[in-house]
């Protein structure tokens, strides 16, 4: 378990060119070291910024998009296409205008796939694809992913890992069906904390006045059961990327002064 790290940026603008800017050299670094790199994308404002920024910044040619694997933290379970799925909103973002390999972009299985409308079984088909890609020394059923990102609801769940819910309970599997999400859609599918954890970094993405309540909660010695982003951590290094409106909550003890 590695301790949270803050940076606390001015605006969301800034704070997503900047995470932009952290996740290339990450990527870049890690082509380099290993041959490829592994991925993992969240949804929703934060993420989807994020990822408008990386299309917009000059150095995003200095990856080479055909040897990064692409994985998702959860999905809503909606027919493939459909606008509020995340991979959908990734794809319009950046995915479409990088030169990415397919067979490396790990998309969740949609509602009308080959699963139908059964979530369970196309979390099961997805925790598969997972074991299949890693390698003996990932030492687990999922790969050692170079960057799991995340963004952080208002409620503190993560991925669609809600408060009290049954699937940030679970220790055994690494992909759940969610069903009963307290915010539409309720049918979801998720990675779960064990898989979460298997990544050697984690980033939390938090950025407005509607999630600095979350950002207190999760960072004060909230248990996961109850405050789910408490829960989330890499092996090696947990970041917390956070806007001035996000951190307002949080002592200023948490985050050095020189964050921009």
């Amino acid at each position: 378990m590695s301790a949270p790290q803050l940076v606390v940026h001015r605006d969301k603008e800034l704070m997503a060119q900047a995470a932009a800017a952290r996740l290339i050299t990450k990527i870049v670094d890690a082509q380099a070291a290993r041959d490829h790199a592994s991925v993992v994308l969240t949804g929703g404002r934060n993420g989807n910024g994020l990822l408008a920024a990386l299309a917009d910044a000059p150095a995003r040619d200095a990856i080479d998009w055909s040897r990064l694997e692409l994985w998702w933290g959860d999905e809503r379970f909606l027919p493939d296409g459909d606008p509020e799925r995340n991979v959908t909103q990734a794809r319009k973002a950046l995915l479409d205008s990088v030169p990415l390999d397919p067979s490396r972009v790990h998309a969740m299985p949609a509602s009308d796939g080959p699963h139908g409308s059964d979530a369970d079984a196309a979390a099961a088909a997805y925790a598969a694809e997972l074991a299949a890609a890693a390698r003996p020394e990932d030492h687990g059923p999922v790969p050692t992913f170079d960057v799991l990102m995340l963004g952080v609801g208002p409620d503190t769940h993560v991925a669609s890992l809600f408060p009290e819910l049954p699937a940030v309970r679970e220790t055994e599997r690494t992909v759940v069906g969610v069903h009963g999400a307290p915010k539409p859609p309720p049918t979801r599918i998720s990675l779960t904390l064990p898989a979460i954890r298997a990544a050697r970094e984690v980033w939390l993405l938090a950025a407005g006045e509607d999630k600095a309540e979350a950002a207190e909660i999760a960072l004060s010695g909230a248990g996961e059961i109850q405050a789910p982003a408490a829960g989330a951590y890499g092996r090696s290094r947990t970041l917390w990327l956070l806007d001035a409106a996000a951190a307002s909550r949080l002592p200023r003890a948490l985050y050095p002064p020189a964050s921009p």
